[in-house]
């Protein structure tokens, strides 16, 4: 039996103000939700282990460091460099109830891409608990269209609920294993 491989990445989660990165990311590493709302200031990094099996059945374990990008724009352009060096993955994440969040994450990947070059993306449309409050509505080609232009699959997600957000960091995980050629067994 193949030996187990031990590999760390660095993914960060962009987009605008309020639209539930630090959520996503607590939901993801400690599996809990707070209402509460607390700017992020700058970034904040945390980690978590993932498993994945390749074709060839060797175990990966994933060092996942996932980096919480403040949402602001000045921020996003005076500091983008620091941030976003070493990056594997990003997950753009977007907000149900404000379609503006949607269109302003192109310009957020674009400056990804720019410091690290074109690396795999998942768009996470965030707040799918809030149903009342839908801006972006399901299956909208606006969505299909943003992703489209980057290859990335979208996930409807909620920070509150956990639906889908174990989803959409394990197939970022397995894109960024598949760009550094281990294809992963699904």
């Amino acid at each position: 039996m193949p030996e187990a491989q031990r590999i760390k990445t660095k993914v960060c989660l962009v987009g605008e103000a309020a639209v539930g990165k630090t959520s996503l990311i607590r939901r993801f590493v400690q599996d809990e939700f707070d209402d509460r709302y607390i700017t992020t200031l700058g970034a904040k990094v945390s980690k978590r282990e993932m498993a994945f099996e390749a074709k060839d059945r060797t175990k990966i374990h994933m060092d996942m460091t996932v980096w919480d990008i403040m949402g602001e724009k000045g921020f996003r352009d005076l500091l983008k460099e620091a941030f976003f060096h070493g990056a594997k993955g990003v997950v753009a994440v977007c907000d149900l109830t404000r379609y503006s969040t949607l269109k302003e994450l192109d310009d957020w990947v674009q400056s990804v891409f720019n410091v690290v070059g074109e690396i795999p993306v998942v768009y996470a449309v965030n707040k799918i608990d809030l149903k009342d409050e839908v801006m972006i509505l399901y299956g909208d080609k606006e969505i299909a269209q943003a992703v489209r232009a980057f290859e990335a699959p979208y996930f409807y997600a909620s920070a509150k609920t956990g639906e889908n957000v174990e989803v959409l960091f394990r197939r970022l995980g397995a894109m960024v294993l598949q760009r550094e050629g281990i294809a992963v067994a699904t």
